[in-house]
């Protein structure tokens, strides 16, 4: 079974990603969901480079969700979208990492005219995307095997990822 994690800031498309990916019969959860993601109690630190979503709450994977869902051999290709503090952990077991991106002005307007979920509408959340982008997005960036630029038409960004999933062995 192949494993393809999607992975990118708030409003780089992950989740219409995963929507179309799933219309079209593949198995693609959204890791951001409630089902495998929690609020968690974080510590404190105003040296730390990410700061906690929600005052000393961050949005994590649930990890015994994650690790079953990867562990489940019930397809021929599973993707997983979505962007955690704890997923690095999970980066061995997956087969191909490809990062989604836009600009920052896409990604602003996608968070305000978004309607399935409310993160993103707030000042201080758009501020803290946006300092996500260039503090951590690197990271995602050198972790991924792949990037694709979500500013370009969805056909076209599927098309670009099926031919990556049909590319690896």
């Amino acid at each position: 079974m192949k494993r393809i994690l999607l992975t990118g800031m708030s409003g780089a498309g992950k989740s219409t990603v995963t929507r179309v990916l799933a219309a079209r019969g593949y198995k693609a959860v959204d890791a951001d969901g409630d089902e495998f993601s929690q609020w968690v109690e974080v510590e404190g630190d105003a040296s730390a480079e990410v700061t906690p979503v929600d005052g000393n709450r961050d949005w994590v994977w649930r990890e015994d969700c994650i690790q079953e869902l990867l562990s489940t051999e019930d397809t021929d290709v599973l993707f997983v979208s979505g962007c955690a503090e704890n997923m690095p952990k999970f980066f061995p077991q997956f087969d191909l990492i490809v990062l989604l991106s836009a600009p920052a002005s896409v990604i602003v307007e996608r968070l305000r005219i978004r309607t399935t979920n409310q993160y993103g509408k707030r000042p201080e959340e758009v501020a803290r995307v946006l300092s996500l982008v260039e503090s951590i997005e690197p990271r995602l960036r050198r972790a991924a095997g792949y990037e694709i630029d979500t500013s370009a038409p969805l056909e076209e960004v599927m098309a670009t990822l099926l031919q990556l999933m049909q590319s690896q062995p």
